[in-house]
């Protein structure tokens, strides 16, 4: 299990396990885990691409340098996440006879392995009033059992909703309603020297309040966490975030949340004057996306980058000296089909200008595959305006279906592909699938057709997905439920099969 998740710096620049600078630091004290959270309010209408969010607060309204409000709006909607893992433990020897063994050598027996549950804490955010809350990943890593602890003590199981590594946003979920929620901000209208508060449970000390001021913007750390698609666009505070902050909320002065703690800069491990928050702008979407798919629906374009630099500039004889150099653009992708170039520079995407890869990656990560938007880039001191469509890490804009849940990549069927399937007007078809996921074990394979899911007709992915959650969802009273698929192959004038999937 994960514990505190920490960028820390050993002198000036050294490396550490393979990373400069800036590392995952994993520290097992009392196993405390850091965690910093955000929070998002969801409309209970069964859409969870519809995100609502509670009314923004009158800014004007706010005394300066008063934090009062703030935290008032905050505490109670930030709660302690309990992760318990059971690790074997390693077998040891007994001895038979102690004065045998000096002479000898161990003769005993060897114990059988033994069990033992590992705790560590960290903090969340609720996000809707009927129980889903925002956290880290790294929080609730490995858990075989989460808890959720109120500020007014009350207590419950949670469950994992999905999980989002490469932001290290993880959504979690609680049987309970009536829940109070922080309002949603706009982590875009930040400015560098704005007052932020950042509340959590360092050191497992209940709904603790620190504050300071936004120091950067779309930082990059390099913390390496070994997935290319790792994005990395943090708001940089010197708010005190310590040991089980990590997952908890970054707010502003009105209590609206900007975001969620998630690392610090530290020689030790704990609060050494910098903390970093994934920006709430990034959050959510990764939340809507875990929610309604739970997995995140990621765009990319298709390229190879680096950071401008004045050696590269020189180098490459570029015109500018700051943006995002595109290395290398990978054929048949969303920037080569738009007409991008090795050695352009990417310089704004959409209306928002561009002078880094965190800046680059922040904008990104608000689309889906399948969304148009407007690169300016720059070729040799011309400008240029691309339209991209961008694309999922497969290359296509099919919907991504968590695969440890039914584990398929669906896409709703299009006339011409109907065609195949005799009598068919309408479904939702099988494009990839994996051999561990419940569409598989159930005996379906690529190309079929679903048509209904327990006499309910079905068009798109997001049709087998609200389905199928809802159903997951149902059984807490202990009963097996199951998913009753319709559908055909093609070319098999028509005949339909029947599958029964049963529900983990």
């Amino acid at each position: 299990m994960k514990t505190l998740k920490a960028a820390a710096l050993f002198g000036a620049m050294v490396m550490v396990s393979g990373v400069t600078a800036f590392t995952t630091y994993k520290m097992m004290e009392k196993q405390t885990v850091q965690t910093l959270a955000d929070t998002y309010i969801f409309n209970n209408d069964g859409n969870a691409h519809s995100v609502g969010f509670a009314p923004a607060v009158n800014r004007s309204s706010v005394t300066e340098n008063d934090f009062t409000m703030a935290a008032e709006k905050t505490v109670n909607a930030v709660v302690g996440v309990k992760n318990v893992a059971m690790v074997q433990q390693q077998p040891q020897y007994q001895s038979i006879d102690p004065f045998f063994d000096f002479f000898f050598g161990n003769r005993g027996y060897q114990q059988q392995p033994q069990q033992k549950a590992r705790e560590g804490f960290g903090s969340g955010v609720i996000i809707s009033s009927d129980g889903y809350i925002v956290t880290n990943n790294h929080v609730i890593d490995g858990a075989d059992r989460l808890t959720v602890t109120l500020n007014d003590e009350r207590q419950f199981e949670a469950t994992l909703v999905g999980t989002d590594p490469s932001t290290d946003i993880a959504l979690i979920k609680v049987d309970a309603t009536d829940l109070p929620v922080v309002a949603f901000g706009e982590s875009d209208n930040l400015k560098v020297g704005e007052w932020v508060l950042a509340v959590g449970n360092p050191f497992m000390l209940n709904s603790t309040v620190t504050a300071g001021i936004v120091s950067a913007k779309a930082r990059q750390l390099g913390m390496g966490n070994g997935n290319q698609l790792g994005i990395e666009s943090f708001i940089q505070t010197d708010a005190a975030v310590n040991p089980g902050n990590s997952g908890g909320a970054l707010v502003n002065t009105a209590g609206e949340l900007v975001g969620i703690n998630t690392a610090i800069y530290s020689q030790t491990g704990n609060y050494a004057g910098y903390s970093f928050a994934v920006p709430s702008s990034i959050v959510s979407k990764v939340v809507a996306d875990l929610r309604q798919y739970g997995q995140v629906q990621r765009a990319v374009m298709g390229i190879r980058i680096q950071n401008v630099s004045a050696e590269l500039a020189e180098k490459e004889g570029l015109k500018v000296t700051s943006g995002v150099y595109v290395a290398e653009v990978m054929a048949d992708g969303a920037a080569d089909e738009a007409g991008m170039k090795q050695g352009d520079v990417i310089t704004a995407i959409g209306k928002a200008s561009v002078r880094n890869m965190g800046q680059m990656q922040g904008e990104l990560a608000r689309f889906a595959p399948g969304d148009q938007i407007q690169v300016t880039v720059d070729r040799m001191g011309k400008t240029e305006h691309l339209s991209v469509k961008l694309r999922n890490s497969q290359n296509n804009t099919e919907v991504v279906v968590k695969r440890d849940n039914l584990g398929a990549t669906l896409k709703a069927a299009t006339p011409a592909e109907l065609k195949q399937y005799y009598g068919c007007q309408y479904g939702v078809l099988v494009k990839d699938l994996d051999k561990d996921g419940l569409l598989y074990a159930a005996g379906i394979r690529k190309d079929f057709l679903i048509i209904d899911v327990n006499d309910y007709r079905v068009n798109t992915p997001q049709d087998v997905e609200k389905i199928f959650r809802a159903m997951k969802n149902n059984q807490q009273d202990g009963t097996k439920k199951a998913l009753f698929i319709t559908g055909a192959y093609p070319n098999k004038r028509g005949e339909l099969e029947y599958y029964v999937v049963k529900l983990k």
